[in-house]
């Protein structure tokens, strides 16, 4: 099948477009740095034409107020060159419990993302994530100074980038699910835990103070970035760090 991967350079984009070609399809990148803009809609009909599968890896730039108004625009213009070239299959990465943090605005952004694909004509698959691995160190330095690192106790699920995309590409060369898949790491952890273990990895000598008011996972209630019941993925947090 031919694939066009949009965002298809990035962090998840690059590893899901690698895996398609090694399976055997045809999967093209395509970003800004390749000439297409998801909000002008400038070289959008182009890059998916002839695709079997649209696979939309974009993000917004901001995670405020903002967000919202890019997830839209870009899907519209998506969806409808998508719908133009025939594509048969639409598949986006969202986060696991999503729909379950309303303060804060990228959550509800990506809650928007959904509800417009699945209101959309094209049969589709919602591929929702935990945490990235990736990314703990960006949440720490929300929060940090140079003698203390203050974290929630937010139960956090957290997955390796290689894992997100290994279950991406292999949703998007699969039926349309008509539904979400709920992928996650195989282990939890509350964040102020985790922040321990990663400073230590890393001889960071800075403490960890466990504050309920600290940073965006402050405003996340019970265990919704979570799920037990997802498809877990094979990557432990020791040996990703390791």
């Amino acid at each position: 099948m031919k694939f066009a991967v949009i965002g298809g350079t990035g962090l998840i984009g690059s590893q899901v477009v690698e895996n398609l070609n090694a399976a055997g399809h045809e999967a093209v990148p395509h970003s800004q740095s390749t000439g297409i803009d998801v909000i002008s809609g400038q070289g959008l009909d182009e890059a998916v034409a002839g695709a079997d599968v649209l696979v939309n890896l974009t993000n917004s730039p901001t995670f405020d107020e903002a967000s919202p108004a890019f997830f839209r625009t870009s899907m519209d213009n998506l969806l409808a060159a998508a719908q133009k070239a025939g594509i048969r299959h639409f598949v986006i990465l969202s986060i696991v419990g999503v729909d379950q943090v309303p303060e804060l605005d990228y959550y509800r952004a990506k809650a928007l993302q959904e509800d417009i694909l699945t209101a959309g004509p094209i049969p589709y698959s919602i591929v929702r994530a935990t945490q990235f691995m990736e990314f703990i160190d960006a949440v720490l330095s929300w929060t940090a100074d140079s003698d203390t690192v203050r974290l929630p106790a937010t139960p956090i699920q957290p997955i390796a980038a290689k894992d997100v995309a290994d279950a991406v590409a292999e949703v998007a060369a699969g039926a349309p699910l008509k539904g979400i898949r709920n992928i996650a790491g195989p282990e939890v952890f509350p964040l102020d835990d985790l922040g321990r273990i990663t400073l230590s990895h890393k001889s960071d000598r800075r403490t960890v103070v466990t504050d309920p008011t600290a940073g965006m996972f402050s405003v996340v209630r019970g265990d919704v970035l979570t799920d037990r019941d997802a498809h877990l993925a094979p990557t432990r947090y020791a040996d990703w760090l390791s």
